[in-house]
């Protein structure tokens, strides 16, 4: 599972050079070790950082994600030039979040579908009305009324 760091979330504006190189130096760590740790040629990531490239494969994308603790959905943002608020989605798991509380972060990733805890689908709205989820504050729909989550049989 992720733990959402803010300090990883790319800044507005930042290339996806800048954002490689504040990341390996903010982990403290070479060209080398991080191309290693990632699967990719030490030459790969030099021209990343330096603005040479600014296109990432599958693999090179996943290993880098993997290799820094982010999800693949920032270095995606950062190569499309959108904000990570774009790639992040408004989604729970009817069965294991508390409402009012903080959501998993996996849930909230642009491809999470199923829950990581339990495998039952993820939902943006209410189960009722289908009213968007807007906000994470709240225990039940505005609209209805309803509950977002289901209660759990013990």
């Amino acid at each position: 599972m992720y733990i959402i760091d803010s300090s990883k979330t790319p800044k507005p504006e930042e290339t996806v050079g800048e954002y490689l190189r504040r990341l390996r130096e903010s982990a403290n760590i070479s060209q080398q070790d991080l191309a290693e740790a990632a699967g990719i040629h030490l030459q790969s990531l030099g021209k990343l950082e330096r603005g040479l490239t600014k296109r990432l494969n599958s693999k090179t994308k996943k290993g880098l994600a993997i290799a820094l603790n982010i999800p693949e959905e920032y270095l995606e943002a950062v190569l499309n030039g959108t904000s990570v608020e774009g790639v992040i989605k408004k989604q729970f798991c009817p069965h294991c979040w508390k409402g009012g509380t903080t959501p998993d972060p996996v849930w909230t990733l642009s491809r999470a579908k199923y829950c990581l805890i339990c495998g039952n689908n993820l939902l943006n709205s209410c189960q009722k009305c289908q009213e968007p989820l807007m906000s994470f504050k709240h225990k039940f729909c505005p609209n209805c009324g309803t509950p977002y989550t289901k209660k759990n049989k013990s």
